[in-house]
């Protein structure tokens, strides 16, 4: 039996774990003004993959404290059960609990390997009280135009100045004034409120909040860009569609101070209902919460529906299987036991190419990816044949438990659901799949930028979300861009050559050639016009290596969440 002190010691342990972890977020937090000051952008891009290290450091080091102090005794689960209790209570009442469950939660699963859900030992259904709507109005500051909309905006502006100041304050308050009587269509507006800390990303900072009037409310975001030294406001955002995107999911996270995280998500989600509260917690830096609300999510959704797994629609991939619910946002991937010709890439690959998005910066352009491991689901809830697939192509993944109730997966990504393009293409209105190939050729522009190469090019690897936008999700073969090598198509020697199956010249591992891609993809004709139109360089070597030769210089790329249309002066 455990020694009586040993509960106690595992509930501190662990507190003094998540208690680092805090400290180290919010300097990370507070350092994010600083960067966006001293436009210090590669130091911003820096800290966001080392954020994202912290936490797994922080919960390995508590394990390997734990595992020296208590041994093999630490596996005792009455033990456990009593640190759970007492460690509730040392977290109860905190600004952050739900985060500090979360993070007790790692270390539980970590030192158990729990399969499934254990109550027993971790917080499965939060005891923080859910999302209260009027906790918003706790992170935001008033701003009342009694002295009319400009005052209001002066106000804000001032009140969120920073130590290098505005380029034009009087210009930004006239344009952003303007921007937003112009966007309620000369509504009145009786209060401007705005969340009282800034969100940084990248080379970005953001004013999030709403415009009040008598017959509601609307949400505004005021973009802010320091290209000279100075501050000032490059764009107004008036729209639930436009304010989403700026949280997409294919974006990196922010840096933003939540004193109460539960407070800022329940104002976020007032201005953006239609995102899920995962998301809005992975948007504000706590990924690690994001997983556990989508996991409850998915645990009270299979609660509520009789629906079941079923195989995803599209073009079956050659390296992960793919499932889904109809109803659900949300797709789930298995890497498959062995991949299909001419595929060379390993388990290990597929895992660290994941790795790799997950610390990078995504651009808007490629999809957020959730890594969870030994989950349980009832075999009820799963099609027939996709249980068969999942038992045939990845048996190192996937197994059936008691008896042939249960299926285990052992591991798996999720991401947001979306339209595969070669489907949106054959569906889509004319206008609307014109400006979905331009959009694909923007987005290979944008991960180039930002050096990323997709590797596999099909049109089926690619997204689009309900706005439009276009995402690639498939990364077994993505890869940095330095590691390319593009070349011309050599002439060939002999007629013959030319019509060859096989290259005649030696091909190696890093060789892409640009003219091969748009014959490849296989674009219908007025698709392809439209795309040669606005993206024609992209078949020449000549435009990648360009691009090559901007990032080993060191060019962090503009890569913003909106539209000319939304930008103020331009």
């Amino acid at each position: 039996r455990y020694n009586h002190r040993m509960p106690a010691d595992i509930a501190d342990t662990i507190t003094s774990a998540f208690l680092a972890y805090s400290t180290e977020f919010q300097r990370f937090t507070l350092q994010a003004r600083w960067r966006f000051e001293s436009r210090d952008w590669h130091g911003s891009q820096r800290d966001a993959a080392e954020r994202l290290d912290t936490y797994n450091r922080l919960v390995t080091d508590c394990i390997t404290r734990l595992s020296d102090a208590f041994g093999p005794s630490l596996h005792d689960r009455a033990c456990w059960a009593r640190a759970k209790r007492l460690y509730r209570g040392i977290v109860r009442g905190r600004a952050d609990e739900e985060i500090a469950e979360t993070f007790y939660n790692s270390v539980t699963r970590r030192v158990f390997v729990t399969v499934g859900v254990d109550p027993e030992v971790e917080f499965v259904a939060s005891e923080v009280a859910p999302l209260d709507p009027a906790a918003a109005d706790d992170v935001v500051d008033d701003f009342w135009c009694g002295d009319g909309l400009p005052g209001a905006v002066r106000r804000a502006l001032r009140r969120h100045e920073f130590s290098v100041g505005f380029e034009h304050l009087e210009r930004d308050v006239d344009r952003v004034s303007r921007a937003i009587a112009a966007g309620i269509g000369g509504l009145p507006v009786e209060n401007l409120q705005l969340v009282r800390w800034v969100f940084f990303r990248n080379k970005e900072a953001y004013l999030v909040g709403r415009v009040v009037g008598p017959d509601g409310s609307r949400p505004v975001v005021l973009a802010l860009l320091n290209r000279s030294g100075r501050v000032f406001v490059d764009a107004v955002l008036l729209t639930e569609d436009e304010v989403s995107i700026v949280f997409s999911f294919a974006r990196s996270y922010f840096f933003v101070e939540a004193p109460r995280p539960a407070a800022l998500v329940a104002f976020l989600r007032a201005i953006m209902p239609r995102k899920p509260v995962s998301e809005l917690y992975t948007s504000i830096g706590h990924n690690r919460h994001g997983k556990t609300e989508l996991y409850r999510d998915l645990l009270r959704y299979l609660g509520s529906t009789g629906d079941r797994f079923v195989v995803a629609p599209g073009v079956p991939g050659m390296v992960m299987t793919v499932f889904t619910m109809p109803s659900l946002d949300v797709v789930f991937k298995v890497i498959r036991d062995r991949f299909d010709p001419p595929k060379t890439t390993t388990r290990e690959g597929v895992m660290d190419r994941y790795r790799l998005v997950f610390k990078h910066d995504r651009a808007g352009r490629l999809v957020d990816a959730q890594s969870f491991e030994h989950l349980s689901f009832a075999r009820e809830r799963f099609d027939d044949g996709l249980i068969e697939m999942l038992l045939r192509l990845a048996p190192g993944s996937v197994a059936l438990a008691d008896g042939g109730r249960s299926v285990v997966v052992r591991h798996l990504y999720t991401e947001r659901r979306m339209t595969p393009l070669d489907i949106y293409l054959r569906t889509a209105a004319p206008d609307d799949a014109r400006a979905a190939i331009v959009d694909y050729g923007q987005a290979l522009r944008d991960l180039a930028a930002t050096d990323i190469f997709p590797g596999d090019l099909l049109l089926k690897n690619f997204g689009v979300t309900r706005h439009g936008r276009l995402v690639f999700y498939d990364f077994d073969e993505l890869c940095p861009l330095s590691e390319c090598r593009f070349r011309r198509l050599p002439p060939g020697r002999t007629p013959d050559d030319d019509l060859a199956a096989e290259p005649w010249f030696h091909v190696s591992e890093q060789d892409v050639f640009p003219e091969e891609f748009l014959p490849f993809l296989g674009v219908p004709p007025p698709l392809r016009d439209a795309f040669l139109d606005a993206h024609g360089e992209l078949l020449s070597p000549e435009f990648w290596w360009r691009q090559q030769e901007a990032n080993r210089a060191g060019q962090v790329p503009d890569l913003l969440p909106y539209g000319p249309g939304a930008r103020l002066g331009t």
